[in-house]
């Protein structure tokens, strides 16, 4: 994929647009699970599902899985053949959980398409769900302050209706 190349070759100028698009009309290899599910791997509370360009990337990611799990069976990797963007907008949001994609990890040039706003269906964004409660804590915030008392804090115990300052 040339703008992945482009963003390993250390290109001046990148254009993420370019790579999703790009991702998006590509039809990628992703592993089957022992259910036949998609295979997918969970870091950090997002399940990533692993894609590859070709038959040599899912090999090689297959020979390192066994070299570091010595337990992992040896067998050939069903895989299905799918468009990324039916990826993105499709299987991603029918998962129910925060998913990305793993573009031939394990390769030369592994490439994350996490989910985010851009890449998946704002609905199952990351940032847009992050976005969405930061306004509703910023409209709480506002309704507070609408509510709160012009006049100097009092100082608890203070005779007299003594008044504190804030202090920075």
């Amino acid at each position: 994929m040339d703008e992945v190349a482009a963003i390993y070759a250390g290109a001046e100028e990148t254009r993420p647009t370019a790579l999703i698009g790009e991702f998006r009309r590509t039809a990628v290899l992703v592993p089957l699970d022992s259910q036949g599910g998609l295979w997918t791997a969970e870091f950090q509370g997002i399940h990533w599902i692993h894609a590859f360009t070709d038959e040599s990337a899912l090999a090689r990611f297959a020979a390192t899985r066994q070299e570091t799990d010595p337990g992992e069976a040896v067998h050939d990797w069903e895989y299905r053949t799918v468009l990324g963007a039916r990826l993105l907008d499709t299987v991603i949001p029918a998962v129910g959980e925060p998913t990305g994609v793993a573009l031939d990890v394990g390769g030369e040039r592994p490439m994350m398409f996490p989910p985010v706003t851009g890449i998946v269906p704002e609905a199952v964004a990351l940032d847009a769900a992050l976005d969405a409660a930061l306004d509703v804590v910023t409209d709480q915030g506002a309704v507070d302050a609408a509510h709160t008392d012009a006049t100097p804090e009092t100082t608890p115990g203070a005779a007299s209706g003594a008044t504190s300052e804030a202090t920075p």
